[in-house]
């Protein structure tokens, strides 16, 4: 049901943009102002997240560590998997965000004659990992649309991504990528009957919804060809803020924007939003150091309290009678 109820979401957004293109010829509401309104609610959510995020105090050390604390002198201990200072943390967040140094450890579990048998789950640490980096990828390679001139970086970065020049136009190896590792998370939702249990819509939703865009794209780029000038030209617009539609720019280009429009415009209300949501987590960005310090709860207040010898001065007579021994007589 959480399926159908994502896919059906997915195919009602797809109609809505062919409806609103081929059908009414709506290009400057699909070509201009959604994407505007998309730009606008990505900006304000993810700043609105990550101020919130930012205010929430943190009064205690709560890393998530899995390795040796800094103790005494002749105790080696993890400068990465229990850093004990900023250098510590800054080199295992740099591990954590840039290559998934804990999803690499993760491992599963299986019950096999009645005991767990363990193996290691490497598969998702790939393809999360070529999606993520295929996908920050594309993103830079799209930059070439909003610059005029293009930075050399960035026609760099589109020439090593077909460095092999396969098929005309060219093949980005990233394309490629980013279409088989976001199928096989969606395959593998789908495939582990206990993954599939907790899947819920908000699971499902984003990865079709980035697997439209990634087929539109491929679409747009070698099944039905669109002129690239006259999109660079409405890129501009909006960068200059003052957009105006070309003409002949083609169905599946409007198609592929009003998708990405949408994504922009769920992304902060999403699970998505970990993106930023990882540099602001405690168990993350926090040195283990509570053996070198003493962290002090700055919530803490003078509190009334009833010593046991209020206690038993209170109650001296009863403990007596209910034979309860007592330290004064």
């Amino acid at each position: 049901m959480n399926l159908g109820v994502s896919f059906a979401a997915v195919i009602l957004v797809i109609v809505i943009a062919l409806g609103g293109v081929a059908g009414i010829g709506a290009y400057s509401l699909f070509g201009i102002i959604i994407p505007y309104a998309a730009f606008i609610v990505f900006l304000v959510g993810v700043t609105y997240r990550i101020v919130v995020w930012a205010k929430s105090p943190v009064p205690f050390r709560i890393p998530t560590t899995c390795g040796q604390q800094k103790s005494l002198p002749w105790i080696k201990s993890d400068p990465l998997e229990s850093p004990h200072n900023t250098p510590g943390v800054i080199g295992r967040m740099v591990l954590e965000v840039l290559f998934f140094r804990s999803l690499f450890r993760n491992s599963k579990v299986e019950l096999r004659e009645g005991k767990p048998i363990y193996g290691g789950a490497k598969w998702l640490w790939l393809a999360g990992l070529a999606f993520h980096w295929s996908f920050l990828i594309i993103v830079l390679r799209h930059l070439r649309f909003f610059f005029d001139p293009v930075p050399a970086g960035i026609n760099l970065l589109a020439a090593l991504d077909g460095l092999f020049e396969i098929g005309v136009p060219t093949l980005f190896l990233t394309d490629a990528l980013f279409l088989i590792s976001v199928t096989y998370l969606f395959l593998r939702r789908l495939a582990i009957p206990c993954l599939r249990y907790i899947s819920l819509p908000a699971d499902y939703f984003p990865l079709l919804l980035i697997l439209a865009i990634g087929l539109s794209g491929f679409l747009m780029r070698h099944v039905y060809k669109v002129d690239l000038y006259k999109v660079k030209e409405l890129a501009l617009g909006w960068v200059r803020f003052q957009p105006q539609i070309p003409e002949g720019i083609g169905w599946i280009f409007y198609l592929h924007l009003f998708l990405v429009s949408v994504l922009l415009a769920y992304f902060p209300m999403s699970k998505l939003v970990h993106m930023g949501g990882v540099f602001l987590s405690p168990t993350r960005n926090l040195a283990n150091d509570n053996r070198m310090r003493r962290h002090v709860n700055p919530w803490n207040y003078p509190v009334k309290v009833h010593t046991y010898e209020e206690y038993e001065d209170e109650f001296r007579d009863k403990m007596k009678a209910a034979g309860i021994p007592v330290e004064k007589e």
